[in-house]
């Protein structure tokens, strides 16, 4: 039970507040970003109280107000500083804590007797496994949450990364290892991979292991935990062991190619250990070991995480569509949503794998019926089919569960029925009993005697009345005892019937019989009827309250005593019964799990069917290259999160990235313009092939990727000690490290933290690598201008820009800008920038300033830190000047003090004609005599 409000919580008394200041005052010191709650107590009411800098954060995080904060042992600053949560609140904090805001939770309470305080539950981002019962009861878990171990062996030449990893929903273990490069991209991907929350690395005390403290920036940039553990925990010597107890299987894990793995294998030890995996004997010869090939899916880094909007983040609010997760999670159970969120974070490379996925989308597009009916009618209701398979492995699922698992297994031959509706092409029928039906018939043919099982020992009668327990008639003795208990209830209603009569009272109206929570069976009347019973031997008087008289005969205590015993037998046997019945069902845990992830895949593809259907344009189906083979062509191709927000009209574009022809290319426009959505749409777009859905274009054919690398925004970190620029150069670097010519580039605005020399320098340098080095397909959106002369120099490069009409003049002298969001191949030469503060109503005094400094920034040729611009070359500026030096002389040598003003003018003419040549050679000329 939780308390309804905080104001309920009670205040301990003083003594008992001083004895808790000075045990919590002489704690060891805990480690960075754990919060500490105590579980008390109050009239069998939980509640926690928090203390010291954990309850101010609880001040301002939850109660927002340091009003909430109270002092034991003291007025501040002396005393503790004290918050309290009731328990719904801190279930809703704990589980914010936990999903978002990357803390570490550990709840303590007092042993019974001795009043020591020790703790009762742990967990980490990364691992929930103590606390999932206790805050996902009521709620799915729909990102399973990944924590990872990582072992490092540098050298000079090489860089081996080691890691070991489990997801603590299913019991499996998963190692890899690989060579990496100097800033780590290849461990930046495994991270977004696998959806990593927290991530075990060894301890540096010292803070001078350069090559960990590269480590814990790629950990800081995906939001990953990073938990320190000394590095004794990465030893070996055991590991050998300790996974021959755990692992499915009769072969020694030292026979398995795996285990060759030393540095996997040290993160195994220490990742064993922290997840406490031994203590649970339940789990020894129930794990598995998997290898994960970093190279079997595509490639993402953080940025590109960020850049193509794959997973909410807390700003979304409470828009689902506004990041790609969110538009295509129609999924209709928790283990379907976890899926989607795996799928998303690895594409796949196998074109025969994507092109399966695509044939199944198709057939459940073009059957609206089934595709509806799978969804409404049989996926809707299924639960968590992991999360109950692991209530069972650890011993903590009830007869509820086991109806629950009931209700799944009776539903699979109408979902199985649904399926085989299906009335398409041969080759679309044999693929859907390939990777549905024939799994389906096999599932429930295994669960057939569970089934069974359930039907003989449940009373699924009592079920309807939200009542679990075991029949009567499956044991004799529970029957014989339940015949009992009816008897004597029976025997008390005859008791209530002659006493209703001896006393003249009706029996459903004056006198009562009720179970008492005290007192057991008894008889209840009014206080202005308790006259009747008053003074009166035979009656056995219990109390007066506000509700009536409660009292007994000498009869009815006896058969009260007689039902209590009975029931508390029978309670005592299906006890019994129930934990036999439970037993039975965990050793089917490894079918139901199996059964979750069919269920799950059914749930994503459908899913992907749906979005593609509803969306206000449907989706077409792409088709696909292998890797490295074939072209980017896509008509009228739209962002499938922009276009379905309210009031946007969206115009798409189409896209041709050709090899050799056009697979560089440079975007200029005006800001708002819309450059930054056609760029990362093409990425979406490209993600979205690869995980099997279709894509929001008329017509398009892509090539595989093995990566999508990203570089956009000003993602500064402060905090971090990272500036903007840095932070940019870091993402830039990963590009030019990580990328191949298989990879798609997306670059937006790179430079602009720096000076103008500096960017636009560093700008064309890393285009013309990626353009003639890497030679991958590159959108590269800028605002320096001159950087579309780069494709004088490198053929494939291609100028587009988005279009943008300039009305002429109005009267207050300005012009009318409109925004087309349509992308034309050529440059742009202006950005329009004040009219986009005018947009965004910059004061009229700040605009006329901007615009008459602009003005004067283009007459002087001066840029606006200062420096020249570099429109001409240094040698055209040079020729330029000499030739005008010419014309003076040879207009000096004349004697013009004489001339009268229509002789200059001739003399002026003559010169101009004789230089005319010379003159619209030279573009610097030409400009300033425009």
């Amino acid at each position: 039970m939780a308390l309804d409000s905080p104001k309920e919580i009670p205040e301990l008394d003083k003594p008992e507040q001083q004895n808790f200041v000075k045990f919590f005052r002489a704690l060891p010191e805990k480690e960075e970003g754990t919060i500490y709650l105590f579980e008390r107590d109050a009239n069998q009411r939980r509640y926690y109280t928090l203390h010291g800098e954990d309850a101010v954060y609880i001040a301002q995080a939850v109660y927002k107000t340091t009003s909430a904060i109270k002092y034991w042992g003291g007025a501040a600053p002396k005393g503790l500083a004290t918050t309290s949560l009731t328990h719904s609140a801190a279930e809703s904090f704990l589980r914010d804590a936990l999903l978002n805001k990357q803390l570490r939770i550990e709840i303590w309470a007092p042993k019974k007797g001795t009043g020591q305080w020790s703790v009762i539950r742990k967990a980490s981002p990364g691992n929930l496994q103590d606390v999932e019962d206790y805050l996902f009861l009521n709620s799915n878990l729909t990102s399973a949450p990944v924590v990872m171990a990582v072992k490092l062996a540098a050298t000079a030449e090489h860089k081996i990364v080691g890691v070991s990893f489990a997801d603590a929903s299913v019991r499996e273990i998963g190692v890899s290892e690989f060579v990496d490069n100097e800033l780590y991209s290849n461990f930046e991907s495994l991270l977004i991979q696998l959806g990593v929350k927290e991530c075990i690395i060894p301890q540096d005390e010292a803070h001078k292991d350069y090559e960990l403290i590269k480590l814990k920036g790629v950990l800081s940039r995906c939001n990953v935990v990073a938990t320190e553990r000394k590095r004794s925990d990465f030893n070996t010597k055991d590991i050998e062991q300790d996974l021959n107890r755990l692992l499915d299987g009769e072969i020694s894990v030292a026979a398995l190619p795996e285990f060759e793995m030393k540095n996997a294998m040290a993160s195994c030890a220490c990742l064993v250990k922290y997840l406490s995996i031994l203590s649970d004997e339940t789990a020894f010869g129930k794990y598995t070991l998997k290898h994960h090939d970093l190279s079997q899916y595509m490639r993402l880094d953080a940025s590109a995480l960020r850049a193509l909007n794959l997973m909410p983040s807390p700003h979304d609010g409470a828009s689902k569509t506004m990041s790609l997760f969110g538009l295509l999670n129609k999924c209709k159970t928790a283990q379907g949503s976890r899926l989607l969120g795996q799928w998303l974070k690895q594409p796949l490379l196998d074109i025969d794998s994507i092109r399966e996925r695509q044939d199944l989308v198709q057939i459940f597009t073009e059957d609206t019926e089934i595709r509806q009916s799978v969804q409404e009618d049989h996926l809707k209701s299924v639960p968590d089919m992991h999360r109950l398979a692991k209530r069972f492995q650890r011993g903590f699922a009830s007869l509820q569960d086991v109806v629950r698992i009931y209700q799944v297994i009776i539903k699979l031959p109408g979902l199985q029925a649904c399926l085989e509706g299906y009335s398409g092409e041969d080759e679309f029928k044999s693929l859907v009993d390939k990777v549905y039906i024939s799994k389906l018939k096999e599932h429930a043919k295994n669960l057939e005697k569970l089934q069974e099982m359930i039907e003989t020992t449940i009373d699924l009668e009592a079920v309807a009345e939200h009542e679990f327990i075991i029949k009567a008639d499956f044991d004799e003795d529970l029957l014989e005892l339940r015949q009992q208990i009816n008897e004597a209830r029976a025997r008390m209603d005859k008791e209530h019937l002659k006493l209703a009569d001896k006393l003249n009272l009706d029996a459903d109206k004056k006198l009562k019989l009720e179970k008492h929570n005290i007192y057991g069976y008894c008889f209840r009347i009014s206080r202005a009827d308790s006259g009747a019973i008053r003074n009166k031997s035979e009656f056995i008087e219990y109390a007066t309250q506000k509700a009536g008289t409660y009292f007994a005969t000498t009869s009815l205590k006896e058969l009260n005593n007689t039902w209590t015993d009975h029931s508390n037998q029978y309670e005592k046997k299906q006890n019994s019964l129930v934990k036999e019945v439970i037993g039975i069902v965990a050793t089917y845990c490894p079918i139901m799990e199996s059964l979750g992830s069919l269920i799950a895949h059914l749930d994503v593809i459908v899913s992907f069917a749906h979005v593609s259907v509803m969306a206000p344009i449907p989706y077409v189906r792409p088709t696909l290259h292998p890797i490295g083979e074939g072209n980017v062509l896509l008509e009228e191709a739209r962002h499938p999160c922009l276009e379905v927000q309210d009031d946007v009209a969206f115009i798409p574009n189409d896209v041709k990235l050709v090899r050799d022809e056009s697979e560089f290319q440079i975007i200029t426009g005006p800001n708002m313009g819309g450059k930054s959505t056609y760029i990362r749409q093409i990425g979406v777009v490209a993600l979205m092939a690869q995980i099997g859905c279709f894509v929001p274009c008329s017509e398009a054919t892509l090539t595989i990727f093995d990566s999508i690398l990203a570089r956009v925004g000003a993602g500064d970190s402060q905090l971090k000690g990272v500036s903007t620029f840095m932070a940019e150069m870091l993402e830039t670097a990963t590009i030019l490290q990580s990328a191949t010519s298989k990879s798609l580039i997306i670059i937006d605005e790179l430079g602009r933290g720096t000076s103008t020399y500096d960017g636009f320098g560093l700008a064309w340098a890393i285009s013309e690598y990626i353009a003639t080095k890497i030679k991958a397909f590159c959108l590269f959106a800028t605002h320096f201008h001159e950087l579309t002369a780069l494709n004088e120099k490198v053929p494939h490069v291609r100028n587009l820009n988005v279009a943008v009409h300039v009305g002429d003049h109005n009267d207050g002298g300005v012009r009318d800008i409109t925004l087309l969001y349509k992308v034309n191949e050529g440059v742009c030469d202006q950005s329009f920038g004040i009219h986009v503060a005018e947009l965004a109503r910059f004061p009229s005094t700040v605009v006329r300033l901007a615009k008459r400094k602009a003005d004067e920034l283009e007459d002087t040729g001066i840029a606006a830190n200062d420096e020249p611009v570099t429109k001409f070359t240094k040698m055209e500026v040079n020729q330029g000047n000499e030739i005008v030096q010419q014309c003076l002389r040879e207009f000096g040598s004349d004697d013009i003090e004489n001339m009268d003003e229509q002789a200059l003018s001739q003399r002026l003419d003559t010169i101009r004609n004789k230089y005319s040549r010379e003159i619209e050679q030279n573009a610097y000329l030409r400009d300033l005599l425009a």
